[in-house]
């Protein structure tokens, strides 16, 4: 068994562990630096009252504060299923490595967790979307850009 397949059945029994225990879907994820596994996580939706208690969501989080950064440089995240757009955008934000998943998106939607609906909506403009999502402009809109531009020792991301 080659290291990728051994991280991604530690992700698959975080998803299988955290389904047992009622903690939330059947998801599990590592963050993996160099042979180190940072954090580990499972699905925590149901039993933390958090939609975005997903298992990615959760293995980043612990991984980048025991890092203490907000990026995942030299990382690998493993993943029990394709990650969905959340995760993903998460994933784009948290900038390790590589992604690595075992299930599809398929199978998951087979087991009742669907998300192509939320890739379909991204694909329509905001005012087809079944979320209302509505852009108010008005003069001010602009200012927390204004002021993060001038900050002399903000910390780019």
């Amino acid at each position: 068994m080659n290291e990728h397949e051994r991280y991604l059945r530690m992700a698959l029994e975080e998803g299988v562990r955290g389904a047992r225990a009622g903690r939330g879907g059947p998801f599990g994820a590592l963050v993996v630096q160099g042979d180190r596994v940072l954090a580990a996580a499972c699905n925590e939706v149901t039993s933390r009252n958090d939609p975005t208690a997903h298992a990615e969501i959760q293995a980043i989080r612990a991984a980048c504060e025991l890092l203490g950064s907000f990026q995942l440089t030299d990382c690998d995240v493993y993943a029990s299923c394709e990650p969905c757009p959340m995760c993903l955008g998460a994933l784009y934000w948290a900038r390790p490595r590589a992604v690595y998943f075992a299930a599809t998106r398929k199978e998951a939607a087979a087991a009742g967790f669907d998300d192509a609906t939320i890739y379909e909506e991204l694909a329509r403009p905001l005012e087809s979307r079944s979320l209302r999502i509505e852009h108010l402009a008005f003069e001010g809109t602009n200012r927390p850009f204004d002021v993060w531009r001038g900050l002399p020792g903000r910390i780019r991301y």
